[in-house]
C-alpha cells in the first residue's frame, strides 16, 4: 500500500485554503471569462448583483433603526448584517462592478484589451444600477419604511444626507478605501474551498468598510434613490435638512465613489497582487506567447 503524501488528505477533505498565487492564478483566468462574456449575460447578472448589494444595504437600515445602540455596536452589527449583500453576489454567483475592478490583473498580462476591460466596467455599473433601483421600487411598495415606527425610512435617509455632504475628494479617498476592503474581502473569498470558508473569508473586511463609514457605490446606487424617493413622497426626519437629496447630489457622490472604488480594487488590490505574484514571482500559469508572424507570398527557400 502506498504511503499518504503529507497534505494529502487534507486537499481531499477541502480542509486547506488556497495559496495566495493560486488565488492570483485564478483571478487573473475568471477576469478573462468575466470580459468576454455575452453582453445580455453579464447584464442580467450584474441586476441580480445590484438587488443583492441593495439586499445587504436593506438589513443594515435595520440596524439603523434601533437608536438603542451605541456608535460601535450600531456599526459592527451593521457592517456584519451587510455583509449579506457581497455573499449573495460570491456564493449565489453574479456580477459586482467593485469585485470586477480585479480583471485588471488580467489586462496587466495583455490577456484583455483596455477595450474589454472598459466594455465589461460599463455593462457591470449600469446593470448594478438598475439592479438596485428595482429593488428600491420593490421595498418602497411594500412600505418598508414604517418599520419601528418609522425609523427605517428615517435612518437611512439621515445615512444618505451624511453620504452626499462631504466633497467630491473626500468621497473620492472614501471609495478608495472602500474598494480595497471590498476586493481583499472577494480575494480572501476565492481562498476558500467551501461555502463556510468563503462566507468567513469576507466577513471581516465588508464590516470594517461599513463601520468606518467607505463609499460603495452600488451600496449607494440603492441607499440615495431609496432616500430621494422617500424624501419625494413625504418622509421628512426630526431636523434633517432633506433638500439636500437632490438628483444632482447623487450624481455628486456616485462619480467619486466609482473613481474611487476603481483606484482602491484595481490599484491598490488588483495591482498590487499582480506585482508580486505575476511580475515578481512568475505566476503559476504561464503566459501564452505570441505566435511568430508568417510572411506570405515568399518561399522559405532562397530563389
Amino acid at each position: 500500500m502506498a504511503d499518504n503524501v503529507p497534505g494529502q488528505a487534507n486537499t481531499i477533505l477541502g480542509l486547506d485554503a488556497y495559496a495566495p498565487a493560486e488565488i492570483q492564478d485564478k483571478v487573473e483566468k475568471l477576469g478573462i471569462k468575466k470580459a468576454r462574456m455575452p453582453a445580455l449575460a453579464s447584464l442580467a447578472l450584474a441586476v441580480v448583483a445590484g438587488g443583492s448589494i441593495g439586499l445587504g444595504a436593506l438589513f443594515f437600515g435595520i440596524v439603523l433603526a434601533d437608536p438603542t445602540l451605541g456608535f460601535a455596536a450600531q456599526r459592527l452589527l451593521g457592517g456584519l448584517v451587510f455583509t449579506l449583500g457581497l455573499a449573495l453576489v460570491m456564493i449565489g454567483g453574479a456580477e459586482l462592478f467593485t469585485g470586477n475592478c480585479l480583471i485588471v490583473m488580467a489586462w496587466a498580462n495583455r490577456q484583455l484589451g483596455t477595450g474589454e476591460v472598459l466594455r465589461n466596467w460599463l455593462i457591470i455599473w449600469i446593470g448594478n444600477f438598475i439592479g438596485a433601483l428595482g429593488l428600491v421600487f420593490l421595498v418602497y411598495m411594500a412600505h418598508t419604511a414604517a418599520l419601528n415606527n418609522d425609523a427605517f425610512g428615517n435612518g437611512l435617509i439621515k445615512l444618505a444626507v451624511g453620504k452626499v455632504g462631504p466633497d467630491a475628494v473626500t468621497i473620492f479617498f472614501k471609495g478608495v478605501l472602500c474598494n480595497i476592503l471590498v476586493c481583499l474581502a472577494v480575494w480572501l473569498s476565492y481562498a476558500g474551498r467551501s461555502v463556510t470558508d468563503k462566507l468567513f473569508g469576507m466577513v471581516l473586511p465588508v464590516t470594517a468598510f461599513i463601520a468606518a463609514g467607505f463609499e460603495h457605490c452600488v451600496a449607494n446606487m440603492f441607499i440615495l434613490p431609496y432616500a430621494w424617493v422617500l424624501v419625494q413622497t413625504g418622509h421628512v426626519p426630526e431636523g434633517v435638512d432633506v433638500s439636500v437629496l437632490t438628483f444632482g447630489a447623487i450624481i455628486h457622490n456616485l462619480i467619486p465613489a466609482t473613481l474611487g472604488n476603481i483606484a482602491g480594487g484595481a490599484g491598490f488590490v488588483g495591482g498590487i497582487y499582480w506585482l508580486v505574484y505575476r511580475k515578481a514571482l512568475g505566476g503559476l500559469t504561464p503566459l501564452p506567447t505570441k505566435e511568430p508572424r508568417r510572411v506570405q507570398g515568399r518561399s522559405s527557400r532562397n530563389g
